[in-house]
């Protein structure tokens, strides 16, 4: 068997193994740009921008509230204003968020889902739709999707003919994605079709991007068998070519011709295409250590020296209080109008210069796994304050403002001081991969046409992919 020979069965074989995943893979990529953009559904608000402190006027502070209540510990507070009435968020020992009066500490039953509810209409501005149904969301599904990070979250369910649903983060007031019956769809076309979730439900996530990789691998070698045989055929194919067209006969071979014309024109797009799908999937199986479980702190009343509405801020100015302990000492968090996040001693008011930073790093210092790398870095620890999402901290990750702290070799973990949670972490793997699947998988630089233009390229990419595939497998039917 000549080398020629076995290139051509090795791409066969390569090409019947990949049919199915490709057209898989590009149909679903279709989809995409009609789920994010195009079909994307609308809705009117979508942050939520709360009042200061000196319109929502509450009369009791928080250690009022809580001796009314006989609430020894806490988590955290918050003050939240809806339905002409203020209320202070009490995040109990046991994580349950209740709501009290800030009037008078009077308990509002079930108050999370009526914030939640009260949000949810906010954000769609619709005031007159029933609510179908509402319930507490701890963790992620195929409608509400690991790369909207917000837990835990209220589904609030519309009763409307686009079945919208609205997904709240309470204890934030902000959203955490929302979906209409169209949008669904195309989510569950999306899971099954591009991601493969369905791997992942019968044998866990490694084994997913193991097995996708396998394929990749596969889809691979068949593209660069292909080529190859393109270089070893070509005289042959030309000359064919010319001879066929000096006898002016009929192209029985046309699937072939069309195969090969069309695969080469398409190649790059297909070697971008599976080198970053190859590089995201090996950087997930690296960085697939446990997540360590979120900061929990807990504070006890006596704690709370100081009331919350007698601390050296204006009340015009804050937008949102809280607790944050670390260090053994317990501090008010207040986050200003001007996104500051300032930090008070719970006994004395005393201003904790740098305050913030301070705690991201004490929070970083929590979730980061590796201890002695932490101690060496000690001192050379960079701090500062992210307000706005950028390249490296895109607005997947949701959550604003964060502080990045940077560690040496060029490693930053972003952290959301308000909830205490790792928002995201980035190293140099990452950041190749972050880059090299924007750009060689989803087209961002066509950004520069504008959004509807790089999704038609985009688009089109996929489209030539499929065509591809499809003249390949018509090939081997007809050949057989």
């Amino acid at each position: 068997m000549s080398v020629k020979t076995s290139f051509y069965k090795l791409h066969r074989v390569f090409g019947l193994i990949a049919i199915v995943p490709v057209i898989c893979w590009t149909l679903s990529g279709l989809s995409h740009p009609f789920m994010s953009n195009w079909f994307r559904p609308f809705i009117p608000v979508e942050v939520y921008k709360p009042p200061v402190q000196s319109e929502v006027k509450p009369a009791l502070s928080i250690q009022q509230v809580l001796h009314i209540n006989d609430i020894i510990e806490l988590r955290n507070f918050g003050l939240v204003s809806f339905n002409k009435a203020s209320y202070y968020q009490v995040l109990g020992k046991d994580s349950v968020c209740n709501y009290y009066s800030a009037d008078d500490g009077a308990l509002l039953k079930n108050g999370d889902q009526l914030y939640a509810v009260w949000l949810a209409r906010y954000f769609t501005q619709d005031s007159v739709s029933a609510i179908k149904s509402i319930r507490l969301q701890k963790t992620f599904d195929g409608q509400y999707q690991p790369i909207n990070h917000l837990l835990p979250v209220w589904k609030v369910s519309f009763a409307r003919s686009d079945g919208m649903d609205v997904y709240i983060e309470t204890g934030q007031s902000r959203m955490g994605t929302f979906n209409n019956n169209t949008r669904k769809a195309l989510l569950w076309v999306f899971e099954q079709l591009h991601t493969w979730e369905f791997l992942a439900a019968i044998a866990g996530d490694t084994f997913r991007n193991v097995f996708l990789l396998s394929v990749i691998a596969v889809m691979c070698f068949s593209l660069l068998s292909g080529l190859t045989i393109y270089g070893l055929f070509w005289k042959k194919f030309k000359a064919a070519a010319q001879k066929r067209r000096e006898n002016r006969r009929y192209d029985k071979r046309f699937l072939y011709r069309y195969h090969r014309k069309i695969g080469l024109y398409v190649s790059f797009v297909m070697l971008t295409f599976v080198i970053s799908a190859a590089f995201h999937l090996v950087v997930k199986l690296h960085n697939g250590d446990v997540v360590k479980a979120p900061y929990a702190q807990l504070i006890d009343r006596k704690e709370l020296g100081l009331s919350n509405l007698k601390l050296p801020v204006a009340d015009s100015t804050i937008i949102k209080i809280g607790l944050a302990k670390f260090n053994n000492q317990a501090y008010y968090q207040v986050s200003n109008n001007k996104k500051a996040i300032l930090y008070f001693d719970t006994k004395t008011g005393t201003a904790l210069i740098d305050g913030d930073k301070t705690f991201a790093a004490f929070l970083s210092d929590y979730y980061h796994p590796e201890n002695k790398e932490i101690k060496q870095a000690n001192g050379k620890l960079t701090v500062s304050q992210v307000r706005q999402f950028d390249n490296e901290y895109g607005f997947i990750n949701k959550r604003l403002p964060v502080q990045k702290v940077s560690y040496p070799g060029n490693k930053n973990w972003y952290i959301e001081t308000t909830t205490a949670k790792l928002a995201t972490k980035v190293n140099g793997l990452d950041r190749a991969e972050g880059f090299s699947f924007i750009f060689l998988h989803k087209f961002f630089y066509m950004s520069w046409a504008g959004k509807n233009i790089r999704d038609i390229v985009s688009m089109l990419a996929a489209l030539g992919v499929l065509v591809v595939a499809v003249l390949g497998f018509l090939s081997f039917i007809k050949n057989k």
